[in-house]
């Protein structure tokens, strides 16, 4: 497979020697402020971007625009995922994004949205989140932490929003950030009472899984059609 790589950071490079590992080959690795050409749209049979907020949308709808699969994992600019699902569509385009990549975080959102489901009746338990990472991640709260707070509020009947603080109303699920060293990433959601609490939590040990599940779909992408999830790739 030919791989045109956007963004080529620590989670590119990682992306690049693990796809070079399993046999597939580089169009080129386009950093955040290189352009974009038309040619390497054409030479590539998936696209894997991972950048920063400011540059996803762009780096997406050229894709999408020049009839190559992109599938984005960057986190931060998601006010416009429904102008990128319209372009998708518009251009009969294949689209995949996720705040996480990994196959044991996407079981994670499942046993999430279970446990909150359960919850969801006792209303003495208080949800709360709290999501770790290294110093260098610029968005918070993390996207992975958006995407477990929107499946507390999808399963639970007392929540209808969540908030990046310890301050919140009572229908707000609160998400505490913290960055510190270089820890890959951390979450973990609790439900407290007076007497006691109920955890779950998620615990990355490095990149690996995250690369490894990039890879994965972006192998997978390019026979799919439209704006497509993780969870079809998984079959969950």
């Amino acid at each position: 497979m030919k791989i045109l790589l956007i963004g080529h950071g620590k989670m590119g490079k990682a992306i690049e020697e693990y796809a070079i590992q399993r046999g597939h080959s580089l169009v080129a690795t386009v950093d955040v402020n290189d352009t974009l050409m038309p040619t390497l749209a054409e030479q590539a049979d998936v696209a894997i971007e991972f950048t920063h907020p400011e540059a996803a949308f762009e780096n997406i709808k050229f894709c999408l625009e020049h009839n190559l699969p992109v599938l984005s994992g960057t986190t931060g600019w998601l006010d416009k995922l429904s102008e990128i699902e319209k372009i998708c569509q518009e251009n009969d385009g294949t689209f995949l994004y996720a705040s996480n990549f990994s196959i044991g975080v996407n079981l994670f959102f499942k046993l999430n949205k279970f446990l909150a489901k359960l919850m969801s009746p006792h209303d003495l338990y208080k949800p709360s989140m709290v999501e770790v990472h290294h110093t260098h991640k610029k968005d918070a709260p993390s996207g992975t932490a958006i995407t477990l707070a929107e499946g507390v509020i999808e399963e639970h009947k007392g929540y209808s929003s969540w908030k990046n603080d310890s301050n919140v109303k009572d229908n707000e699920v609160p998400i505490t950030s913290e960055r510190i060293g270089e820890i890959p990433g951390t979450h973990k959601i609790t439900y407290k009472s007076e007497v006691d609490q109920i955890s779950i939590e998620h615990e990355a040990y490095s990149r690996d899984g995250f690369v490894q599940g990039a890879v994965l779909v972006a192998e997978w992408l390019p026979a799919q059609k439209g704006v497509v999830k993780i969870d079809d790739f998984l079959k969950l």
